[in-house]
């Protein structure tokens, strides 16, 4: 896994895209077009009369961008540098803003306090580090602090056919690890309409609904799936996305850079005919305006959409799911079919929930989608099957009227979300300030102000040609808009190769399946994070603890009494006891029924004897501590039969290096007094996704 480096250098920069061509810090001209750009720091040369530019306009602009954004000028920011003219003025505009609060301050070294650029070197080119450090001191004039982030690919530069992709991935976790690490929980993106138009064209060459046509939001949470930390997981609210230069074009950027004296750098991959956005880019710079205009009319059409199918997801989680603390939800069916709800709002409201169970942010195409849609439209549900990391099944008493949604531990996940171990020791505070959310909150009213109602939407459903066909027909595009469109997403389909990148990702990155022989030692005060969605911790205490003494009333108080003259030392417990963690399996329960079956404490160490040959006979002594073991296990079996089979399978357990049961800590099943377990219910990315829209 990539890691980031700090340097303490001052400047401020947005991601590093690829290639940052050596140029020098004085007037020089791009290799493509006929026009000069000054490098602030050279005042013996004046600027030529066509590139003094008024950029008043932009700032003013900017301004009120961010204040819909939820964002005042005394806010911390991160913002994203690479170097090239987009998030140059993004800096500019950033550092004029910042400017305007009265309360301003600068730091000990004379930066704009509150404002990081972030700059991103991938390391892919030897001259990469020497590029970075130039950004670095370009947007140190600004005023602005900046930090260099080194990528490091563990398994070596990722292949051509991935580099993009790869190279995108690794930014944004870069982003959220100096965001992390300098508590800042907002950062700005200089995406523009330009790029957005880019990606409308990509996703239609890649058959995408209407829902992938919207492109990028205004604001948007992204979530780590690297985290560090418990504490860390519990304060997972995010970081916030903001792209305030949506509205502006690529000639804006150019413009900006121009009448605030920027240098900027180019990107000699953008030129490079093998990447499909590289080739739709160079198409549309070659349009027509109204061909560009009408376009982004499409996309805020196809944007207006998304809010509403947002919009009656998020009534139909509030309204018909029930989700627990052990990992599971229950989906209530005569809630989702009172109403007569979209094919398309019904697909994503299902995908959410899937993919906050199963914690897999993968999307849900084809037949799989189309399985799940008629399974949650039919009443009584009858049938169980598995899809997309999650087990669905009738919930247990509904007659069918509720749909069970667990985690399916036999279906095939990412490497990457096995067992990870993290240390006590390495948690340290990466709260965000608590303004975030308030930002979050403003910015989620504002989106909400601008649901459309349903007359207002006027196509839901559709392939890429039904779209434009009922885009034409309302008027939003023309026909020779309709058929260059169309050209371009035929001539693009024919260049994407879909099978050969499936197969190079699945080779590359590998999967495994979740079976039910995994598991990993765990000593004790170590955290696992099992599953993406239980931190599971253990220890010893030098005294009883009462977190399984006291909870079931109808035990009368005996299990904490008898609990008092236990020894741990007896049970063969130690701080040196090999213990795993695994998933819970059949053979657990029938283990526990035994055990709770045991009247006294010489049945139990016979029961016990019978049901691991291996074990010695312990002391006398224990017999207190094994009778506390037979009343725990009592009250778990009554804490069991309330949570569905299925769900069961996703409870992480502790066993010994024997395989015998120590703990069921979701529970609170323990074999010892003192042994202290704790399984605590906290995926890592929140409903709604690894990327959450706002507007």
């Amino acid at each position: 896994m990539a890691r980031a480096v700090i340097l303490p250098s001052q400047t401020s920069t947005q991601t590093l895209l690829f290639a940052i061509p050596r140029i020098p810090l004085t007037t020089w001209k791009l290799p493509f077009m006929s026009r000069q750009v000054l490098c602030k720091c050279s005042s013996s040369q004046a600027a030529p009369a066509a590139a003094v530019v008024d950029v008043a306009k932009y700032k003013e602009a900017f301004a009120k961008r961010m204040a819909m954004a939820g964002l005042k000028p005394h806010h911390r920011l991160a913002i994203g540098v690479s170097g090239g003219p987009d998030s140059m003025a993004l800096c500019v505009l950033s550092a004029h803003w910042k400017a305007q609060d009265f309360s301003a301050k600068c730091d000990n070294g004379g930066f704009i306090d509150g404002l990081l650029a972030i700059i991103v070197d991938h390391g892919l080119r030897a001259e990469s580090k020497e590029e970075a450090n130039t950004v670095s001191n370009r947007v140190s004039k600004m005023g602005i602090r900046s930090c260099i982030a080194c990528c490091d690919w563990p398994d070596g530069h990722p292949k051509q056919g991935h580099l993009q992709e790869a190279a995108r991935d690794m930014r944004y976790e870069m982003f959220q690890n100096i965001c992390i690490q300098n508590r800042i929980g907002v950062l700005l993106i200089a995406h523009h309409a330009d790029d957005q138009a880019e990606l409308f064209v990509l996703r239609l060459s890649r058959n995408s609904g209407v829902l992938g046509l919207a492109g990028m939001p205004f604001t948007s949470q992204i979530f780590s799936t690297h985290t560090h930390s418990c504490a860390e997981v519990s304060r997972n609210h995010g970081i916030l996305v903001v792209r305030p230069l949506l509205d502006l074009v690529k000639e804006d950027m150019y413009k900006i850079c121009e009448g605030s004296n920027q240098v900027w750098v180019e990107d000699p991959t953008n030129q490079s005919q093998l990447y499909a956005r590289n080739r739709i880019r160079l198409y549309l710079k070659d349009s027509t305006c109204a061909f560009r205009s009408e376009l982004q009319a499409l996309i805020a059409a196809c944007r207006k959409i998304r809010r509403y199918v947002d919009q009656i997801c998020s009534n139909l989680i509030s309204q018909a799911v029930t989700f627990t603390d052990l990992g599971y939800a229950v989906i209530d069916l005569e809630i989702l079919n009172q109403s007569e709800i979209e094919d398309i709002c019904m697909t994503k409201f299902i995908a959410l929930v899937l993919k906050f169970i199963s914690q897999r942010n993968r999307p849900i195409r084809g037949g799989t989608s189309k399985l799940l849609l008629n399974y949650m439209r039919t009443l009584p549900c009858k049938t169980s099957f598995t899809a997309a990391g999650c087990y669905i099944s009738p919930a247990p008493g509904s007659r069918g009227l509720k749909a069970l949604v667990c985690v399916s531990v036999d279906s095939p996940l990412p490497l990457k979300m096995g067992l990870s171990r993290l240390h006590f020791q390495i948690e340290q505070e990466h709260s965000t300030p608590d303004e975030i959310e308030q930002i979050i909150s403003d910015s989620i009213s504002y989106a909400d102000s601008l649901v459309p109602n349903k007359s207002d939407v006027h196509f839901l459903e559709g392939n890429p040609e039904s779209i434009l066909t009922r885009a034409r027909k309302l008027g939003m595009i023309s026909e020779s808009t309709q058929t260059n469109i169309l050209l371009l997403h035929q001539e693009e389909i024919k260049n994407f190769k879909s099978s050969k990148v499936a197969a190079d990702y699945k080779s590359e990155h590998g999967v495994k399946s979740a079976s039910t022989s995994r598991s990993e030692q765990l000593q004790p005060g170590q955290i696992c994070c099992f599953m993406d969605r239980f931190f599971v911790t253990w220890n010893l205490s030098e005294e009883d603890t009462d977190d399984a003494t006291s909870e079931e009333a109808n035990l009368d108080g005996v299990l904490e009494a008898e609990s008092r003259y236990c020894c741990c030392r007896s049970c063969g417990f130690g701080h040196d006891t090999v213990v795993e963690v695994r998933n819970m399996i059949e053979p657990d329960w029938l283990y526990l029924a035994n055990l709770s079956k045991c009247q006294t404490s010489e049945n139990f160490q016979e029961q016990r004897h019978s049901l691991d040959n291996g074990l010695e006979q312990t002391e006398e002594k224990a017999n207190k501590c094994l009778d506390y073991a037979r009343l725990s296990a009592q009250r778990a079996l009554v804490s069991l039969r309330l949570i569905p089979l299925a769900a069961r399978r996703g409870l992480p357990v502790l066993v010994n290096g024997e395989g015998l049961l120590l703990s069921i800590p979701s529970i609170s099943f323990k074999h010892c007094p003192r042994l202290a377990t704790s399984a605590t219910f906290k995926p890592k990315v929140p409903l709604g996704g690894g990327h959450t829209s706002f507007i």
